[in-house]
């Protein structure tokens, strides 16, 4: 800072510019209010169909997101600019306040000319005549104090306006299009993230034996303070370099290379490892040149050594372990994924032969519980199960393509479902045991890529519609089920994705069952109205998969063996089947919606294509108790009750709403809606049968639980239409009840006939 720009500031044009980011502001306040309250919640509460449901809505949520970060952004340069303002007035004051006694005490402050000052002395004029005056000339002393006083105001206004300077700079580089999220109350708080980043990253970057303890509980405890943080981790990543990101992590990982953290901090390696993957995470959303160039090398480095010529453990295979958490752009790992396919079909030959085996002196990558780390694919396949639109993208892309060796083209979703050599994993804990987190973590990473948010979780009234590359690839997981049932059963621990998969496509397995040709001729003027009444009968937003009876019927039995994927399916058809119910019998609903002039036939067909999904889940949960899988009816019971609390706590809305906007309604009160809903009134019956059954220690024989089964599902059909007739007060809601749980026993008992018939070699006689 210069002495003559501080001396004579004027800080109007700083002044204004404060004000007007203040009102900007307030201006930006009240359009992210009009966009959440205006645009996002309508288009949340609108009937979107086709294109519109894929593109239009999710357009408006993202527009109003815009809003929001720009009033954020908006909000912290503001900040950091009246801060700065205050703060430059003050030196201000200090430096004119500093010159001025300065001068009671016979000092100059002179400028330079170059940026700089001197402070000179003067000696009293009547020094001669008045020799013995107590009042002596200026002294040495005073010029040197009153110098340091002025540079040390100086240097501190120098580094007030570099701070500022500094972040307002990567706030605004963060997001090349559009705004930053990153959020700060005041400058000091950017300029302390930045430089956090800066001390943080120069301890990872030393030798793994120049890291002492204390150092390392340093560096976790900041990653684990800062990583949320979008300066920081960006300020981290990039300071650090892709190349000593790799080979810190592998060097504090083995045991070997980091024998004292091996043994003093093994159990914080871990949190360690969540916390580097969680900054990194961060660091990869944001647009700046730094970081940019960072995931281009990084990718770069994916396939090769991470010694160089000496050979060892590649990129990959450290990088992979640290997606494990956080969100990671979606760009990013899309072209790290295509790296890591290219690195696998070099080093299995194309998938002949199995890579990655680790061997006893192989180090463990990770450290997060599980698997070993030496298989890149677990810990991708985990990065994925975060990024849905990544993973949809990864999945329906080409492993091998098609060309002169190969007549088809095998998708990334074959090759790992159906076709890979997957190595033989331990836990990485030393714990006896083999871990499964491989395929575990395919489930997941399918979850997230049918149903377009992370897995885990469930949607919400944000979730966009399902995507022609979302339904794609729910129809090859059903026909690849259907047609090897052991892909699932003998990996049984993937079923809890499966069955969330299931039960948030349950508008297009629905139609499945109609058996109705989706496709008819153009000269088939019946085929066409029957496929437009199931339509109709079952609306789905976005693109619908296209599914066969066979296969969904094998599909279910399969996910219907697992405990979790059972309960999935289960209560998000129960959930289903009420709000069906409750939107059909609408009188308000318009006869352009209605697929048949007659309710009684919409309500019979409702009731009775729920009926044979529910039937064909029972014919799964009997086969997996009659097995030689140590599963116990109850189990199953237990795993429906613990839908209660997911559904009561109002994470997301629910099960199976990700496609239907009948089904689409965030949770309210009661469980599953609205108490006194045909879907509360249906969720609270079956959740209490099922923790009745759960605690009951007398287990019933397959007959009995067969017929147990067909006699709820009555009963839960029956209600859901008898509340819903009440609710809309029609005229013999009774009638509107009998319809229901006629046709709900027939479609029961018709999944069981129907399952024996396509999957005889499959099914034990009940």
């Amino acid at each position: 800072m210069d002495f003559n720009a501080l001396f004579h500031a004027n800080f109007k044009l700083l002044d204004d510019a404060v004000t007007d980011w203040s009102t900007l502001v307030k201006h930006l306040a009240d359009l992210k209010k009009d966009a959440e309250d205006g645009l996002h919640k309508a288009a949340n509460a609108a009937d979107w169909a086709g294109v519109n449901a894929q593109v239009s809505k999710e357009f408006i949520g993202k527009t109003a997101g815009e809003f929001s970060d720009a009033h954020t952004e908006a909000t912290t340069i503001h900040n950091i600019l009246m801060d700065s303002r205050n703060e430059l007035k003050e030196y201000h004051q200090q430096l004119k306040d500093a010159v001025s006694r300065g001068q009671d005490k016979k000092l100059t402050v002179v400028d330079t000319g170059d940026g700089g000052f001197t402070v000179m002395g003067s000696t009293r004029p009547d020094w001669g005549s008045d020799p013995g005056s107590e009042t002596s000339a200026t002294t040495q002393k005073d010029v040197d104090a009153l110098r340091d006083e002025i540079q040390g105001i100086l240097t501190k206004a120098t580094e007030s306006d570099n701070s500022a300077k500094t972040v307002l700079m990567a706030i605004v580089d963060q997001s090349t299009l559009g705004f930053s999220d990153a959020s700060y109350k005041d400058r000091d708080t950017a300029a302390d993230a930045v430089k956090q980043a800066d001390e943080l990253a120069k301890l990872a970057k030393q030798d793994p034996d120049d890291l002492s303890l204390a150092e390392f509980d340093r560096l976790n405890a900041g990653l684990k303070k800062y990583h949320d943080d979008p300066l920081f981790s960006e300020r981290f990543a990039t300071d650090l370099g892709p190349e000593k990101t790799l080979s810190f992590w592998a060097d504090v990982s083995d045991s070997a290379v980091s024998p004292d953290l091996a043994r003093e901090r093994r159990k914080q390696l871990g949190e360690l490892q969540k916390n580097l993957s969680l900054t990194l995470a961060t660091a990869s959303q944001s647009d700046t040149a730094g970081m940019s160039e960072w995931k281009r090398h990084m990718i770069d480095l994916g396939g090769q050594p991470l010694h160089g010529a000496h050979g060892g453990i590649l990129g990959v295979q450290v990088m992979s372990n640290l997606m494990r958490a956080g969100d990671y752009d979606d760009d990013f790992l899309k072209q790290y994924g295509k790296t890591l396919m290219e690195t696998e079909r070099r080093f299995t030959d194309d998938g002949r032969h199995t890579a990655w085996q680790r061997m006893g002196f192989s180090p463990y990558l990770n450290h997060m519980g599980g698997d070993s780390g030496f298989d890149p694919m677990s810990g991708f396949l985990k990065g994925l199960s975060n990024s849905p639109d990544a993973a949809t993208e990864f999945f329906n892309d080409d492993f091998l393509p098609k060309d002169g060796d190969n007549e088809h083209a095998v998708s990334n979703f074959k090759y790992l479902f159906e076709d890979r050599h997957w190595p033989h994993e331990s836990k990485s804990d030393l714990s006896l045991g083999e871990s499964h987190d491989g395929r575990d973590n395919l489930g997941a990473a399918l979850e997230a890529a049918t149903t377009g948010h992370p897995a885990g979780e469930l949607p919400t009234d944000d979730t966009p519609a399902h995507t022609p590359g979302q339904s794609k690839l729910f129809e090859n997981i059903v026909s690849s089920i259907s047609d090897d049932n052991e892909r699932l059963t003998d990996h049984s621990y993937m079923s809890d994705s499966m069955g969330q998969i299931a039960s948030e496509y349950l508008p297009d397995i629905d139609r499945a069952t109609t058996d109705v040709d989706s496709h008819p001729g153009k000269h088939d003027p019946d085929g066409q109205a029957a496929w437009e009444r199931i339509q109709k009968l079952y609306p789905v937003q976005g693109s619908a998969a296209q599914l066969d009876h066979r296969e969904v019927a094998r599909f279910l039995f399969a996910v219907g063996q697992d405990p979790d994927g059972y309960a999935a399916v289960e209560v998000g058809q129960q959930k289903y089947m009420g709000r069906l119910m409750e939107h059909h019998l609408n009188p308000d609903l318009s006869e352009s919606q209605r697929p048949n002039h007659d309710l009684e036939l919409t309500v019979r067909d409702i009731a009775r294509h729920s009926g044979q999904v529910s039937g064909t889940l029972a014919m799964g949960r009997n086969e997996a108790v009659a097995g030689p899988a140590d599963v116990k009816d109850k189990d199953f019971d237990h795993s429906v009750a613990q839908w209660k609390n997911v559904l009561s706590g109002g994470i997301g809305t629910g099960v199976g709403v990700g496609t239907s906007f009948i089904a689409s309604p965030a949770v309210g009160a009661g469980i599953g809606g609205a108490a006194g809903t045909a879907t509360s009134v249906v969720l609270e019956e079956l959740f209490k049968d099922a923790e009745g059954s759960a605690k009951d220690e007398a287990g019933g024989k397959m007959g009995e639980n067969w017929q147990n089964g067909a006699e709820n599902n009555m009963k839960y059909t029956r209600k859901a239409a008898f509340t819903a007739a009440r609710t809309y007060q029609l005229a013999n809601p009774g009638d509107v009840s009998t319809w229901a749980e006629t046709s709900s026993s027939q479609g029961f008992q018709e999944a069981g006939g129907y399952m024996e018939r396509v999957g005889a070699e499959l099914v034990t006689d009940i």
